[in-house]
């Protein structure tokens, strides 16, 4: 006991009173946490803010929406209800889910066997089939869509709905190609060999092996898919504005404020129905796309 309070007193206390260096380099350090932590807050408010703002707004009454009064009072749910009982809204919101979701499974569906024989195959002229992908992804939509009208309303006689831009994503997408390719590219080759020598052909390897393994790849894909189907107005007015039956949430919203161009409360109140389901998927889905976006960014 003698020698551990010896040795106690010989050591003296475990941390002394701070030098003034370490105390300039503690404040330099709860200085640059502030910084950098206040930089992160502020870009987070530049983002919140404006959704706020279209929030509070679309729960307001038509007198105090626009006025120096931020805050509702009181809340005003039923510009919900009177977005909704609009003519056509429902419409709208069936459309833009068959464009969307029938869109992104037949881009998805159509895509993958294709980045798949980009990604594992070896063939002649696989490189130039991969360089007419990326070229593809550099052509600007508005170069083609004269020939593309006219072939659709003309020649098939499909204006006045959203087939032609359903149909051909049954196609293939040159971006969600070059995507899944990329991801695909990450599989090591021994699994694909070992499905083979088990007697698997390309198809069941494809569907086996791979498609489990490239999940997250396949949800990045699928989401970027739905986010631009959903947000498109270029394609419904090209194809559907001349009927308003076939109009989506995108093109509609642009009738609907027209309409209600002095109701800036039910117009914000139907821009936030409009936005609610992509910010709802990316919120539930936002894991897989994170995971597959930064696994797509190999070399190849």
């Amino acid at each position: 006991m003698a020698q551990t309070l010896d040795a106690v007193k010989t050591a003296g206390p475990a941390t002394g009173p701070a030098t003034p260096a370490e105390r300039v380099a503690r404040r330099e350090s709860l200085l640059n946490w502030i910084a950098v932590h206040a930089l992160g807050v502020a870009a987070a408010l530049f983002f919140v803010l404006p959704f706020v703002f279209l929030l509070l707004t679309s729960l307001m009454s038509d007198q105090q929406a626009l006025t120096r009064e931020l805050w509702p009072h009181p809340f005003e749910w039923s510009n919900y209800r009177r977005v909704f009982e609009t003519d056509g809204f429902l419409t709208w919101w069936r459309n833009t889910l068959l464009y969307a979701g029938l869109g992104t499974v037949l881009t998805v569906v159509s895509s993958l066997p294709v980045a798949y024989a980009l990604a594992k195959f070896r063939f002649r002229g696989r490189h130039l089939s991969l360089m007419l992908v990326i070229s593809m992804m550099m052509l600007p939509p508005q170069v083609v869509v004269i020939p593309m009208y006219l072939f659709w309303a003309k020649q098939l006689d499909m204006s006045g709905t959203l087939w032609p831009l359903i149909i051909p994503m049954a196609f293939g997408d040159a971006f969600s190609i070059f995507l899944l390719r990329q991801f695909l590219l990450t599989i090591p080759n021994e699994y694909l060999d070992a499905a083979k020598v088990d007697g698997c052909g390309e198809f069941r390897t494809l569907m086996r092996v791979v498609v489990p393994m490239a999940k997250p790849g396949i949800a990045a894909v699928a989401l970027f898919q739905f986010f631009y189907a959903w947000n498109d107005y270029f394609g419904p007015q090209i194809y559907a504005s001349e009927n308003p039956a076939a109009w989506t949430l995108s093109y509609g919203l642009d009738s609907f404020k027209s309409a209600h161009h002095t109701d800036w409360n039910l117009t914000m109140a139907a821009t936030v129905l409009v936005m609610a389901p992509v910010i709802l998927v990316f919120f539930f889905a936002q894991k897989a796309f994170v995971e597959g976006v930064t696994l797509t960014g190999v070399k190849g």
